[in-house]
């Protein structure tokens, strides 16, 4: 068994299709027709091949309501890896994203909190050496 696809809820797929691939640099895999919604995936050129971030609509109410109160709680969705944390924090900060604090030693892990511009928390965390 293995993980194929890891979904996030999104307000709008065009505006997060711009900000994962433009603005974060993930590739886009999949963009499937489904209705008034798509099948919308990216990946990181980075990452695992084979593993996608599915841009999932926020279509269904429960879910809407889940996503805010994940980020009115300051609860990241999901976590991004990254081998230089500091320089990857630099990179995102000149293109315009918006972080929750900046990067923090938590003994094994060094950490941040991004906002996507779709209603999520991205927690970035550098693995120690």
């Amino acid at each position: 068994m293995q993980i194929k696809f890891v979904s996030i809820t999104v307000a709008d797929q065009d505006s997060a299709l711009h900000f994962y691939t433009t603005v974060l640099g993930f590739e886009k895999m999949a963009d499937i027709p489904m209705g008034e919604f798509r099948w919308l995936t990216v990946c990181s050129p980075e990452g695992m091949a084979g593993v996608e971030l599915v841009l999932e609509p926020l279509a269904f109410s429960p879910a809407r309501t889940y996503q805010r109160a994940l980020f009115e709680a300051g609860i990241p969705a999901t976590a991004f890896i990254t081998n230089d944390i500091a320089a990857e924090v630099q990179r995102l900060k000149a293109r315009g994203v918006k972080f929750r604090g900046e990067p923090t030693n938590m003994g094994p892990i060094t950490t941040v909190v991004f906002e996507d511009t779709c209603g999520n928390l991205i927690n970035l965390v550098q693995p120690a050496a």
